[in-house]
């Protein structure tokens, strides 16, 4: 490892070993996002006559297939944050690209209803750990004042992911697409072999020369550096702190009123996030559409409207990417869940005026939709990945990453299942002035308890969240 190590090295300080490693952390999100997208465009033709299966696919075959994935999503969601913790970022990271090998080789083989539904099952391996992984090995492979952008890669490349999906359904046969995508993680697992872990990892198995190496490596400077040691002390220093606190890592976030508050800021923020309606507009956009073009000239096959959705998704995350750590985590929160709430409502009083037959122009829902879409992608979405990293130790990290994680994939499941029935029940303009109001509480609730974030160590977040800067500077002025 350090012979790759020092091979691949930077000198003079250059940090382009964080990005080009970044990059690549984040692939397999961008393999996962074309697992998604594969599927929105390729419903019609499975359930075709003339699809590739044999026979025409079913509603509950359908139904099968996109919900399986949250649950087990849910089941290998559980013990994720253990196993990261225990065998290491690099190993689980191994284990999410293998399992997206496995799942495009099952529907390389078979695209049959059984086969389709034991792939998507499959899938919740990656549904879970991409999202609980991946921001943790980027978070401790990053420098403070990159941490906000290099995290923010993880939606942009989902997004790339589901953009690619849907541009090749379009242009590319069944079975090209299939081993483009098989190609993407393959390619990934065999540079991972050879890629390390993250110096807070390897400090924790007492690696304590391997963690200098490879830090020395991510800053493009020598292992001999002061500022290399420096930091390696300090990982060492926290490592022994916690193997000394005889609490576990609940009776830690529990128990402890910083990190504990530190826990339900991240909770509410990941679960409002989960309830901002992002999911079901990604699911009425056909609906909205065919509706909008009804008043206008829009006539746009199924797979383009999918596409454009995909190129607005694009466009957010590009921009929550070059802004995020120049506006930091709270503006760039706050406005993007005020915008998705506005969108939110926008699509609600749309949905109601003209349920009772007043004209409002078709491109009002469009407009309303793409704003919703757009603002989910630029802050309010990859936020709710980088505050966990944020807000908790590398100790912790792993635990409160599948906690939340859980939570999320519990709301995405009940959203998916129960969605259709509460708008038979309220009306689909209610149910879109709900989300509208989680986005206005979230945004309010971001205002008033979250605190910024973004070059800011655990330690100096924790002090903000205790009240300590307000009494250090209060006292600070009493002294003549």
């Amino acid at each position: 490892m350090n012979i790759v190590i020092t091979k691949l090295m930077f000198k003079n300080g250059t940090r382009i070993n964080q990005y080009l490693f970044a990059v690549l952390i984040t692939i397999p999100l961008l393999n996962f996002g074309m697992v998604q997208g594969w599927l929105s465009p390729m419903i019609s033709v499975l359930q075709s006559s003339e699809g590739p299966s044999p026979d025409p696919y079913t509603s509950s075959d359908i139904s099968w297939m996109t919900s399986v994935t949250y649950i087990t999503a849910i089941i290998f969601g559980a013990p994720m944050g253990h196993l990261t913790d225990r065998y290491g970022r690099k190993v689980m990271t191994l284990v999410t690209t293998l399992s997206l090998i496995v799942y495009w080789q099952i529907k390389l083989m078979c695209l049959q209803p059984w086969a389709m539904i034991l792939a998507r099952a499959i899938a919740g391996i990656p549904c879970s750990a991409c999202y609980i992984v991946l921001p943790i090995y980027l978070k401790e492979i990053s420098d403070i004042d990159l941490r906000g952008a290099l995290g923010s890669l993880l939606i942009l490349n989902r997004n790339i992911g589901y953009l690619a999906s849907y541009v090749g359904a379009d242009l590319l046969d069944i079975n090209t697409m299939l081993w483009l995508g098989l190609l993407v993680p393959t390619v990934v697992f065999f540079i991972f072999l050879v890629m390390p872990d993250t110096p807070e990892f390897l400090v924790k198995q007492g690696k304590i020369d391997e963690a200098k190496a490879v830090l020395a490596w991510l800053r493009g400077v020598s292992p001999a550096e002061r500022a290399i040691e420096q930091e390696i002390d300090g990982i060492v220093r926290t490592e022994k702190q916690t193997k000394v606190d005889p609490k576990s890592v609940w009776g830690i976030v529990l128990h402890d009123k910083p990190t504990f508050k530190a826990f339900i800021i991240t909770l509410v923020i990941k679960i409002t996030q989960q309830f901002d309606g992002y999911l079901i507009v990604l699911i009425y956009a056909g609906f909205v559409f065919e509706k909008a073009s009804e008043s206008i000239s829009l006539k746009l096959s199924p797979n383009k409207q999918v596409m454009m959705i995909g190129l607005v998704q694009l466009l957010g995350s590009t921009v929550a990417t070059c802004i995020v750590e120049k506006t930091g985590r709270k503006l760039l929160l706050v406005s993007t869940s005020l915008a998705v709430g506005v969108g939110m409502f926008l699509l609600s009083a749309w949905f109601y005026m003209t349920s009772i037959g007043m004209w409002l122009p078709g491109w009002l829902p469009v407009l309303a939709m793409c704003l919703c879409i757009f603002a989910d992608a630029a802050g309010f979405q990859p936020i709710s990945y980088i505050i966990i990293t944020d807000l908790f130790t590398f100790q912790l990290r792993g635990t409160v990453s599948s906690f939340a994680n859980i939570c999320a994939k519990l709301s995405n499941f009940v959203q998916m299942k129960w969605f259709t029935n509460l708008c038979e029940l309220i009306g689909i303009h209610w149910t879109f002035l709900f989300f509208s109001v989680v986005c206005f509480v979230a945004c309010v609730y971001t205002v008033v308890y979250f605190p910024e974030t973004r070059q800011k160590t655990v330690a100096e977040i924790y002090a903000k969240l205790e009240g300590k800067k307000e009494e250090n500077e209060n006292k600070t002025e009493a002294v003549p």
